[in-house]
């Protein structure tokens, strides 16, 4: 069974930086696509970024030039460097993982298939 588990969420002031970290368990995700999504109160869970197996990497407009993803296979471990954070991006932080292995990214939660627990990030203005 896999269980991935964030940590480094916080409460940071608006243009500080923040990493948060996924490790995974069960099994090797090397060659999974390895996600990060966040949900604000009240508002549906969206795509931030994604990596994929050969560590092509993906984000969505809001955090693009601001948040790298990263991966380190050999610690089975996601990260994501989060920089000139916004009051916008306070949410909870979520990690996900796809099952198939080498598969292409998604943007979409339901295409993944571990979750997580997440981790509350809070920007200050």
């Amino acid at each position: 069974q896999v269980r991935l588990v964030e940590s480094g969420g916080g409460l940071v002031q608006a243009g500080g930086s923040l990493r948060l970290s996924c490790a995974a368990s069960g099994r090797s995700l090397s060659r999974n696509v390895m996600g990060w999504f966040r949900q604000a109160p009240g508002k549906e869970r969206e795509f931030v970024a994604a990596i994929n197996w050969s560590s092509r990497t993906y984000f969505a407009d809001s955090v693009k030039g601001r948040f790298t993803i990263s991966r380190d296979n050999a610690k089975n471990t996601v990260y994501l460097q989060m920089n000139s954070l916004k009051p916008e991006d306070t949410a909870v932080y979520y990690c996900a993982a796809d099952r198939q292995l080498s598969g292409s990214v998604a943007v979409t939660a339901t295409r993944y298939d571990y979750w997580g627990q997440g981790t509350q990030v809070t920007v200050s203005s």
